[in-house]
């Protein structure tokens, strides 16, 4: 007996698709997977299916439409910058994320990274494993207590990151495009500010227009030269070349970076081969538990939508007040 639905998941980042066939099966849905992610692939897998799943993949206004009858697009994931969410809504296609799955894993990542730049713990590593054991290779430390760790945007993760950082006794500011503090009572502060006060500067926020390359090297001009750039959001954030040509000009001590564009990044560059940046596989959002979540929660979404239902997580809910 032929299935009632067919749903594409484009990637992946966990071995099968056990979990999502499983909770598919129970509505009579079938997973169909892509053989690559160009668009070209995309596009001929995305032919005769009900609903698009995807992790890193672009799911392009093309891919939407090589269907005819798509009906949701789940993010496997918080960020919605790989799906044409435009497209999605002139197409009254509902596009669902999963906002809150990783936001421990997230926060502690972040918060690990500015451990690991305030105790030079990645650079006395290396130097140790290769046999050098001399405290004095490192530039003088500072203590925690007492710094300022700025926070570009105050989403889930960074309001989660905030009682983390002060029970260290580290002070705690923010920038966001609201200037709400969410009742965080972080003092918020303008751009400028955030970058000329911040010892350790961690962003979290969503790729967008305004948003993409942010950190150029006007900005990281402002930025202290004892300070460390912190981005475990989107590799697209920070102008890597301008963050690379700051790091030689001393304007900076130091990045921490779990995200990159493209990815997987080139990492011959200079850039990732320096001493005073941490390198992390795009891997601030795992934990068994934290994919199991996304995983289920990203099908009992496409579940949803196939069911008639509306989903709990729609980022263009105004296709709902469009009347027929």
């Amino acid at each position: 007996m032929s299935a009632r639905f067919r749903v594409l998941i484009t990637d992946r980042a966990w071995p099968d698709t056990s979990v999502e066939s499983d909770l598919l099966s129970r509505i009579g849905a079938d997973v169909v997977e892509s053989a690559s992610t160009d668009e070209a692939a995309l596009v001929a897998a995305a032919s005769d299916v009900d609903a698009i799943a995807t992790n890193w993949a672009c799911v392009t206004e093309a891919v939407m439409r090589a269907s005819g009858r798509c009906r949701t697009v789940a993010r496997f994931g918080i960020g919605v910058d790989n799906i044409a969410v435009s497209a999605a809504t002139a197409l009254g296609i509902p596009v669902t994320n999963c906002p809150d799955y990783c936001v421990g894993e997230v926060s502690d990542h972040a918060l690990g990274l500015l451990l690991a730049c305030a105790r030079r713990i990645g650079f006395f590593h290396g130097r140790t494993k290769r046999g050098e054991y001399k405290l004095a290779a490192v530039r003088p430390m500072q203590r925690i207590v007492g710094q300022t760790l700025g926070l570009l945007g105050l989403g889930h993760i960074a309001r989660e990151l905030v009682p983390k950082a002060r029970a260290l006794g580290l002070n705690v500011i923010a920038h966001t495009a609201s200037g709400r503090d969410y009742g965080t009572r972080v003092r918020m502060v303008s751009f400028p500010e955030l970058l000329a006060s911040s010892d350790y500067l961690s962003v979290h926020a969503p790729l967008n227009d305004s948003t993409r390359r942010l950190f150029d090297a006007a900005a990281l001009a402002q930025m202290k030269p004892t300070a460390y750039l912190i981005n475990t959001s989107r590799g697209g954030l920070i102008d890597e070349v301008a963050l690379w040509d700051a790091l030689q000009r001393d304007q900076l001590a130091g990045a921490a970076l779990d995200v990159f564009e493209p990815e997987p990044p080139d990492l011959s560059r200079p850039l990732f081969q320096d001493e005073r940046v941490i390198v992390t596989p795009h891997a601030a959002f795992v934990s068994e538990q934290s994919v199991r979540q996304l995983r289920v929660q990203a099908m009992e979404q496409v579940v949803a939508v196939l069911e008639g239902r509306r989903p709990n997580n729609v980022l263009n809910p105004q296709i709902y007040s469009v009347q027929p």
